[in-house]
């Protein structure tokens, strides 16, 4: 029976705990802070559990300093108990749960106490007890909670007691100012993986990588681990600036501490040390110092310079056992392409969406402001100065200024940086808001380093007067000042890139900024709509997915980070979307040329995933065959290819969502190779993906030798492969092609994105047959080949089943208008983990696959289950959601049977929601 525990004079909440400590089998308890006033109540509790072997976990933090040290030193001494401190430096640990278990049930009390004598007898609490049964999904929710903190959290061990108690008696320690346990830095989340895909890398005998994570998220963190795993003797880092080579001295100090550390400067040349901290320009100049092998770990921070003259230099200099390049944007090297020059190695790739879910960077209260005083209706974006002087006027700068006070920011002093259109813009700005009496200034890419740390300098300076700078060149460095705490959007754009761009650059997180302000000042202009892409990132699956988004206020986005638009701004995104086909060649050639203008060239399909954009190059395919045929038509180019060529292309292009990486990693490695042989792909293969099964690369083999295509697909394509007792052959048309330089680039350019973006969408891990990735997009022809289907992949159809040996596939279209007005026997989701699911109108429960479908379990049947919610949009076939595997656990009727599944892993609720709620 759950039961509401106060204080008052006849009960209190010291009673309840311990009646519940007398007779449990175990416990935990997780509360915010222990003040040893609450735990000496519980010492003859504690007590006694010891002597039953009666074990327990305690998990508490050091929230606003109130956990006292004495408590922690007198739980130690218990051999029952596992004590742990989460870090609460990053987060606000609030929690009060405590947790009993006990023969048939757990008895779980959770409110608004922690354990401090006042807390147990006389403060205004409000506890409530709940009786859950053992595999009560509530139960099983609080135990899973708390064993995930738990494994978060610290053990309280000698080092960590001194230092929280050395923290406590400083002067004036103050609730705000929080405790960081540095003695043991943890690998963060996006560390760990990339750990374990380097040690993967060179597993394979792989020399090189490249780690590219959004700024802020510990990329020297990352070098420093790894060098401590790889256990190198001597180390080389290099940066273009001594600030960066200081600060990442200081990193590998915390995690290194049986090497020697120096630096290699224009000021200091520290040579006779274990690890050398070196700035590109010195060492470039005095090469002849090092022999070729004298390190073991190189590391390139700012990697994406590799194409420069001294970078180039020294990188074919020296000789290592193992190079790493670190970068956050690896799209500034004009001449050469930065995944080749790291043999199209990714240890990670984690950009701003990703790096905010997981909590790597600052949140960020984002306000979208129709901005009124400007009407872009008939004013083109593109030209810059005709718009600087459309905005350039006082009543907008006024309306800015109004707005920036009325939201403030965090912190005592605003740190705002502002982007505008051009320079002229960015100038007037700081006219006028220095009149304003709010001390501004400018800073552009051409402006000198000296100028450049100077302003930063002056900006973080709480005693400096210095609140904002204007900028434009956001795709220059230079611009990364950690202390941000405020950025105004102050020209329209119709760029997701751009947007991101502005956005990361205040994300960085510091001790003393609890999140960021952005006040984006949105206009009537057409595509104000991708600033909600931009948003939602990956988790945007179609049209409804952003008008969701807008109507919940963003709720998906994590990380205390909220989203508001004002509802002029909300009314226009959502007209926009409605209004704009998404699959006309007008929209993708508008975006192809805004693309093209932001990094001002003809984008190469690896520009897409070298810069943080939201645009999906398979749209441009799949309107022009090829890529390369897109490109000409949007120019207007003729073209010069030959007809052998274009069928070729086509077929890579085609095939560059293949959800497996084996055709692609076979075809780059004959791109200079006659021939390739089992065991070789197995290794190509196997720089991409954790494990490799031989079934799966015969089945390859054959489906390049065009064995599982249909009459119109041979017709479609030219054979580049041919089989020859399993070995595989170059055909003499895919040379003829690969001896045109032009041609020869434009195929490896396809191939290597197509390796790229499966390391980014499937990473290394292998999902086994059938190859499938929880929450993935998938089309029944995907199905055919990631199941190595023996037969002609195009057959391989259905309405809405198939099969493969044991393997079920059920494919679900949710009609989302009928399931609002009947949820009986249409496909529609009850729960978060159950659904009903209609069968073929043929099927019957006594026999074949009816019989099989509604007993699954039995005849070990693996359901699996594909649902997307419209057959086309824009009059594009939408593809299916992976949502893994299911099991029946209600029928009702035949001819048709009327199935209730249950998933085995809930969605998550941003799936539910697109799934259920309508827009």
């Amino acid at each position: 029976m759950n039961k509401l525990i106060v204080n008052n004079k006849t009960d209190n909440f010291y009673n309840c705990l311990t009646t519940l400590f007398n007779s449990c089998k175990s416990f935990y308890i997780n509360v915010a802070f222990i003040n040893y006033s609450g735990l000496q109540l519980l010492l003859d509790s504690l007590k006694k559990c010891e002597q039953k072997a009666v074990k327990g976990k305690v998990l508490t933090s050091t929230y606003l300093n109130f956990t006292e040290v004495k408590a922690l030193k007198k739980l130690q001494e218990f051999t029952n108990i596992q004590l742990k401190v989460f870090d609460s430096s990053d987060v606000g640990f609030h929690s009060k749960a405590y947790i009993f278990e006990y023969e048939e049930d757990y008895k779980i009390v959770v409110g608004s106490s922690n354990i401090t004598a006042s807390a147990f007898k006389s403060n205004v609490e409000w506890n409530l007890k709940i009786g859950s049964k053992k595999q009560d999904s509530f139960t099983l929710d609080v135990l899973n909670e708390f064993d995930s903190l738990f494994k978060q959290a610290y053990y309280v061990d000698e080092d960590f007691l001194n230092s929280y108690e050395k923290f406590l008696k400083q002067k004036f320690v103050k609730v705000d100012k929080k405790f960081i346990f540095e003695k043991k830095i943890k690998a963060n989340s996006m560390q760990i993986h990339a750990l374990k895909n380097l040690k993967d890398l060179r597993k394979n005998n792989q020399k090189k990588a490249i780690a590219i994570c959004a700024t802020g998220t510990g990329k020297t963190y990352l070098s420093a681990f790894d060098v401590k795993e790889f256990e190198a003797k001597k180390v080389l880092f290099l940066a273009h600036r001594e600030n960066i080579l200081i600060s990442s001295k200081f990193s590998f100090e915390k995690i290194i501490k049986s090497k020697s550390f120096g630096f290699f400067t224009g000021n200091k040349k520290e040579l006779d040390n274990d690890y050398i901290f070196a700035t590109i320009q010195t060492i470039s100049k005095n090469l002849k110092l090092f022999k070729k092998d004298e390190f073991d770990y190189i590391i390139y921070d700012e990697a994406h310079h590799i194409a420069s003259e001294s970078f180039q230099k020294v990188f074919l200099y020296f000789n290592s056992k193992f190079t790493l390049g670190l970068t956050a944007t690896p799209n500034r090297s004009d001449k050469q392409n930065i995944y080749e020059v790291f043999d199209d190695n990714v240890a990670i790739d984690l950009r701003l969406n990703e790096a905010l879910e997981q909590k790597l960077i600052a949140p960020f209260h984002y306000f979208g402001i129709s901005d009124i005083v400007i009407d872009y209706e008939n004013t083109n974006l593109d030209d810059l100065s005709k718009l600087a002087k459309l905005l350039s006027v006082n009543k907008r700068v006024e309306f800015i200024i109004e707005k920036m006070k009325f939201y403030a920011h965090d912190n005592k002093k605003r740190k705002a940086l502002a982007f505008c259109v051009n320079k002229e813009h960015a100038k007037y700005m700081n006219d006028e808001f220095n009149k304003a009496g709010i001390y501004s200034t400018t800073l552009f890419g051409s402006d000198c380093v000296e100028k450049r740390e100077l302003t930063i300098e002056q900006l973080e300076n709480e005693d400096e007067s210095l609140e904002v700078i204007f900028s434009v060149d956001i795709f220059n460095e230079g611009v990364d000042i950690p202390k941000v705490n405020t950025i105004l959007m102050l020209r329209p754009t119709s760029s997701s890139t751009v947007f991101i761009q502005q956005l990361g650059r205040g994300l960085r997180k510091t001790q003393d900024k609890e999140y960021l302000t952005v006040l984006d000042f949105i206009g009537n202009h057409n595509r104000a709509y991708l600033i909600a892409f931009a948003l939602l990132g990956n988790k945007a699956i179609d049209k409804d997915s952003i008008k969701l988004a807008l109507n919940n206020s963003f709720a998906t986005i994590s990380n205390n980070t909220f989203i508001y638009m004002d509802e002029i701004s909300k009314k226009r995104v959502l007209k926009q979307l409605d209004e704009e086909n998404f699959n006309s060649f007008r929209y993708l050639k508008q975006q192809f040329i805004e693309f093209k203008n932001d990094i001002k060239k003809v984008p190469t399909l690896i520009d897409f995933i070298a810069y943080e954009t939201t645009l999906n190059p398979k749209d441009f395919i799949d309107e022009s065959k090829s890529y390369i045929e897109f490109v000409l038509k949007v120019q207007k180019q003729e073209n010069e290819f030959s007809l052998s060529f274009l069928k070729i292309i086509r077929f890579i292009d085609s095939h560059i969502k293949l959800k497996r990486v084996h055709e692609f990693a076979i075809l780059k490695y004959l791109l200079n190779h006659d021939y390739i042989d089992l065991k070789t792909a197995q290794n190509e293969v196997l720089k991409y993906q954790e494990k490799v099964d031989l079934q799966t690369v015969k089945h390859s083999f054959r489906y390049l030798n065009q064995e599982f295509f249909d009459s119109a697909q041979i017709k479609r394509y030219e054979k580049v492969v041919y089989l020859e007792d399993e070995v595989l052959k170059v055909t003499q048309v895919f040379k003829k092609c690969l001896e045109i330089k032009k041609q020869k680039e434009l195929i490896k350019s396809s191939l290597e994105y197509g390796v790229l973006l499966y390391e980014k969408e499937f990473e290394r891990v292998y999902y086994g047959l059938p190859f499938l990735k929880l929450y993935e997009k998938y089309n029944m022809k995907n199905i055919a080949l990631l199941c190595s289907l023996d037969k002609i992949h195009s057959s391989f159809r259905g309405s809405g089943q198939l099969k493969h040996k044991n393997d079920y596939f059920l494919f679900i279209n949710l009609d989302k208008q009928n399931a609002i007005k009947s949820r009986r026997y249409s496909n529609v989701f009850f729960t978060n983990d159950t659904f009903s699911w209609q069968t073929k109108p043929n099927a019957t429960i006594n026999k074949g696959d009816g019989e099989k479908l509604i007993e699954n379990i039995k005849h070990k049947v693996k359901l699996h289950i594909f649902v997307r919610k419209y057959i086309t949009v824009d009059k594009k076939t939408q593809n299916f959601i992976y949502l893994g595997l299911a099991n029946t656990i209600k029928f009702e009727g035949e001819k048709p049977i009327n199935l209730t599944l249950k998933l085995e892993k809930k969605l998550p609720k941003y799936l539910y929601d697109e799934f259920t709620l309508s827009v």
